[in-house]
């Protein structure tokens, strides 16, 4: 029986912290009707398992040794479309590809079309950020700040911290 409240619980926190309702719509004007992952104008690539195996990391090869195939330091967005936050966080990391271009790449995992990508990150809440640098080991980073003002500085101070790269 406690199992039971508990797993009610945690499933009746996670769809209220993650939900698709207008209820997000209405408290967080940035939030579009769908998650943006072209990489043209918005500053950030879309990543499916294989183009991530190709350009980020061939886990197949090397499973117990980070090995980061890209020259930039890079973010990935491990998301899904029906993730409120993950719909706050998306336009804000489009940006910051943007203001970084030439500097950093900014990737996107779609977890619910990626599910190996989730498992092998062990992701078990979104949105969820990988911050890769150029050179040495990644690290994973989960969650949002209350205002887009605070996740946009989070992420700036996060790259700053963890990839070493300015403005």
């Amino acid at each position: 029986m406690k199992k039971l409240i508990l797993t009610l619980a945690a499933a009746t926190f996670i769809l209220s912290a993650c939900g698709n309702g207008n209820s997000d719509r209405n408290k967080h004007p940035e939030i579009s009707s769908s998650t943006s992952t072209s990489n043209d104008s918005s500053g950030s690539e879309k990543l499916t398992t294989a183009l991530f195996i190709q350009k980020v990391w061939d886990y197949s090869k090397s499973p117990n040794d980070w090995k980061y195939l890209g020259s930039k330091p890079a973010i990935v967005d491990f998301y899904a479309d029906w993730c409120g936050p993950c719909k706050i966080a998306s336009p804000i990391l489009d940006e910051i590809g943007i203001e970084y271009a030439g500097k950093i790449l900014i990737y996107k995992v779609n977890t619910d079309q990626e599910h190996e990508l989730a498992q092998v990150f062990g992701i078990t809440g979104i949105p969820a950020f990988l911050y890769i640098p150029a050179h040495g080991k990644p690290t994973m980073m989960s969650g949002i700040a209350q205002s887009k003002e605070e996740t946009k500085k989070m992420f700036a101070d996060n790259i700053e911290k963890y990839l070493s790269v300015k403005k």
